[in-house]
């Protein structure tokens, strides 16, 4: 049994998540009404299916950054035509990952790990890559402070195997050391990224 993996890093997740919901619910709820304006009626909070630990599948919550505009097609319009003045501030402040404090206080993630991607990647995860799902998925982790979106799908997945491999205190102290400077940096932030499917590049690669 190793007491921080097994014990302490959950105990720390409650109490955190917990005490920053309460802070944060004024500026929260401020920037849900917000946002209800500015998404043009498609609401404030963006709800998707990701697999946690043991590949279990929750329900992980953002704040929405673009409208549900579409085309005459009926069709959504590109993402950087749906994405507001407001949706590129909060993903430029990472303001729009703070709902996922809710997420971390029930359990469904952690502070800090592996960011859950989407179940359709699920069988192209080499054997090594899959060890991610042995810990909860974190709202920052040791890929979001090595380079965030401007990583390959291989360094982004490798670096959450080291992650999992060296599960540390210290090494969740620093990680959020270097989050909270690169929000305030505004470093490795790409409020449109345009980056290819994990599954859709390995099927590629084949």
């Amino acid at each position: 049994m190793k007491p921080y993996r097994d014990f302490f890093k959950r105990a720390i997740d409650i109490v955190a998540s917990g005490g920053g919901l309460l802070v944060l619910a004024v500026p929260l709820a401020a920037v849900t009404v917000w946002l209800h304006f500015a998404n043009k009626g498609a609401g404030a909070f963006f709800f998707q299916e990701r697999p946690g630990k043991g590949g279990k599948i929750f329900k992980v919550v953002k704040f929405k950054s673009m409208t549900d505009e579409r085309d005459e097609k009926g069709e959504l319009l590109p993402n950087a035509d749906r994405l507001t003045k407001v949706g590129a501030f909060i993903r430029k402040t990472s303001i729009d990952e703070l709902p996922q404090l809710w997420n971390v206080f029930k359990g469904d993630m952690s502070l800090i790990g592996p960011r859950p991607l989407l179940p359709r990647y699920l069988p192209w995860y080499t054997e090594r890559e899959q060890t991610r799902h042995n810990v909860r998925p974190g709202i920052t982790g040791l890929a979001q402070v090595n380079g965030r979106n401007f990583l390959t799908w291989d360094q982004k997945l490798e670096y959450d195997a080291e992650y999992v491999e060296n599960i540390s205190f210290l090494g969740d102290c620093n990680i959020i050391y270097r989050t909270i400077k690169n929000v305030f940096a505004s470093k490795d932030i790409d409020v449109a990224p345009k980056g290819v499917f994990l599954d859709d590049e390995r099927r590629n690669k084949k």
